[in-house]
């Protein structure tokens, strides 16, 4: 089985600089660039089955394929900000910016695809839809799984409750069973396969102790609890706007079930801007964890096809 390499950059922000990591796969030279962003509480290692789905894909065209997932900053092996209030997309999209500057400047990039789930296909409207932006290619394909300009902000409400509430675990088991507790809208897994999604998600405490905390910094529900529906509305304007200018070729992936990407934004979607090709699998909510069969098939497909 193939294995990333982990890998950081330094990025401004108010307070000077941070660090960000991020894991690659695939062939570090590969002129072909996928970048997958994960959503609000998550971590790049998200994407472990998609991104060996695709290297293996790609092994038979030239030059192979790059796979880069980054720890957006406060989570996984990034750094947590000085200033909470850092926490928001425009800071994410100037990092992937500067990521993407990096990856140009080790290997130029001639293809650029990006897959973001929620949180990360928000950066991916951002990113795509603002053609001045110093990119080193435009987005070629974007894939915006579960996620769109119009969010029902009830659901966000729902993620408010448990952002942020760290806790401490035991085992790598009682926390997969508590983040299950939170989780069940991603749809059926296997024991193995939540088991494998959850190793990731936690660090130990401290060097001195066995017990176990999430990854995240807890501070990055500080901005998002200030949310209220009046500024969901005044973004959702400023995000249709970003999504009306996207040139990429756009698949909209969605749970059937979910409850931030309502049906009628989704229909939308498929109706303005990119026109996305919209996708949805049964028995899922917020958000498809992009590792069973058929979903893997749909992304991988869209992208490498």
């Amino acid at each position: 089985m193939i294995a990333p390499t982990l890998n950081y950059l330094s990025c401004p922000d108010a307070a000077g600089s941070h660090r960000m990591a991020y894991w690659q796969w695939g062939n570090p030279s590969s002129a072909h660039v996928v970048v997958c962003a994960h959503g609000l509480s998550r971590q790049g290692r998200d994407f472990d089955v998609l991104a060996q789905a695709l290297c293996e894909k790609a092994a038979k065209l030239p030059g192979g394929i790059r796979v880069v997932c980054p720890d957006v900053v406060g989570r996984g092996e990034s750094d947590w900000l000085a200033d909470p209030m850092g926490y928001q997309i425009p800071c994410y999209a100037a990092d992937m910016l500067a990521m993407l500057g990096q990856l140009h400047a080790q290997a130029p990039i001639t293809t650029l695809d990006w897959v973001g789930t929620s949180m990360g296909g928000l950066i991916g409207m951002v990113v795509s839809g603002q053609p001045a932006l110093p990119l080193p290619v435009p987005v070629r394909k974007l894939v915006l799984n579960d996620v769109g300009p119009a969010l029902e902000y009830s659901a966000l409400l729902r993620i408010g409750t448990y952002l942020g509430q760290a806790g401490h675990f035991n085992t790598v088991e009682d926390a997969a069973d508590a983040m299950w507790a939170i989780s069940s809208g991603f749809g059926p897994h296997t024991p193995d396969q939540w088991l494998a999604l959850s190793l990731h998600m936690v660090r130990p405490v401290s060097q001195n102790e066995s017990r176990l905390r999430m990854h995240y910094d807890p501070a990055i529900a500080v901005p998002f609890k200030q949310t209220t529906e009046e500024s969901t509305l005044q973004g959702e304007a400023i995000l249709w706007q970003l999504y009306d200018n996207i040139q990429a070729k756009t698949l909209l992936v969605r749970g059937k079930n979910s409850d931030l990407l309502s049906p009628e934004t989704a229909q939308a979607m498929g109706q303005r801007g990119p026109h996305a090709r919209l996708v949805e699998f049964e028995g899922v909510g917020h958000a498809p964890t992009l590792i069973a069969g058929d979903q893997l098939a749909v992304v991988a497909g869209f992208l490498l096809d």
